[in-house]
């Protein structure tokens, strides 16, 4: 096994530590911004990694620094045992944070066993708490269940509960004070991200991105003050003057933070990405089916690294659309 390898570090010296892993493209869900409405033909279940093929993969990259590991999907919770997987990469020595990008409509049977299998944290996505709307967004009358979810994981132990909102104009606007009176009431931590090019039916425009600046002026207009605590990540987290509660908005589009990115990606397909918006992909899949070594597949993930732009181009004319959208790449 390959360990103590060189850090992951690109030609701007951005050091790499996070990974995203989509074990699965299948979702249970027909959000507009991710996913077609007539949905997509999903892989095949050669098509996907395996979950060994996965932990080792991990091996490898923590053996050249990645410490963060976050599973996604589709909806990564659609993928048969994947408690199984996150006992696996909980074990291993070096993750020192197993988190889960879920959208909550199967995390209440699933809560429990995720927690006790080693999961750390949650990130649950809900654009709205309104149940026709819900609906409208998703294609599918679930909000119910999400909010089980989201009780389940509390009453399991997670002390660490995230609420992801998509940012999209003419849609948000009137969510966004609900939802952190919601959060604020239940000890969780909201975040809106603003839309970006990755939609399934490639609606998105300019004029369709709600901006992180827009959503703090409405929360300190009806809740109060916002201060700023830190920038975490992707996301610049404020607090409420009055002590309850923590919003952070990420601010993809209107003021991307390119520069201090230090995530890859792992699709389910096995292809490594070095950004949302990259031109290509790296097959690490192929390495491993072939019988390569963990230099090998090491080699690969720092070719990716090396190649990895100075910024995305979201917000100047250099942008290009890749041709994957959310589902695909995992969230």
């Amino acid at each position: 096994m390959a360990t103590d390898m060189p850090a992951l570090i690109d030609r701007y010296d951005r050091t790499h530590t996070d990974l995203r892993i989509s074990v699965t493209d299948r979702c249970n869900l027909r959000c507009a911004y991710c996913m077609p409405p007539e949905g997509v033909t999903p892989k095949s279940h050669a098509e996907v990694l395996r979950f060994e093929e996965i932990e080792r993969f991990v091996r490898v990259v923590v053996g050249m620094g990645v410490r963060k590991i976050r599973l996604t999907g589709g909806e990564p919770l659609a993928r048969k045992g994947v408690v199984r997987l996150v006992e696996m990469l909980a074990r291993l020595p070096g993750v020192d944070d197993l988190a889960m990008t879920t959208n909550g409509t199967l995390l209440a049977e699933h809560a429990k066993a995720l927690k006790a299998a080693g999961l750390k944290r949650l990130n649950v996505s809900l654009d709205t708490l309104d149940r026709r709307k819900f609906q409208q967004i998703t294609g599918r009358d679930e909000l119910d269940g999400v909010l089980a979810g989201i009780a389940a994981a509390r009453a399991a132990g997670f002390e660490k509960i995230k609420l992801n909102t998509l940012a999209v104009r003419n849609q948000t606007e009137e969510e966004v004070v609900p939802l952190a009176r919601f959060a604020r009431q239940h000890g969780l931590e909201l975040r809106f991200i603003e839309f970006m090019p990755l939609d399934g039916n490639a609606g998105w425009s300019d004029d369709r991105v709600l901006t992180g600046g827009e959503i703090l002026e409405s929360l300190a207009a009806a809740l109060g003050p916002l201060e700023p605590v830190e920038a975490a990540g992707p996301a610049t987290v404020y607090q409420f003057a009055d002590g309850i509660g923590r919003v952070g908005v990420i601010r993809s589009v209107s003021r991307p933070f390119c520069e201090r990115c230090g995530r890859l990606r792992l699709t389910a397909d096995g292809q490594v990405r070095n950004c949302l918006f990259a031109a290509r992909d790296w097959d690490a899949r192929a390495v491993l089916r072939a019988g390569g070594s963990d230099e090998q597949l090491a080699e690969l993930v720092r070719d990716a690294v090396s190649a990895k732009p100075k910024c995305h181009g979201t917000d100047d004319g250099e942008f290009l659309r890749g041709d994957r959208s959310m589902h695909e790449i995992g969230g």
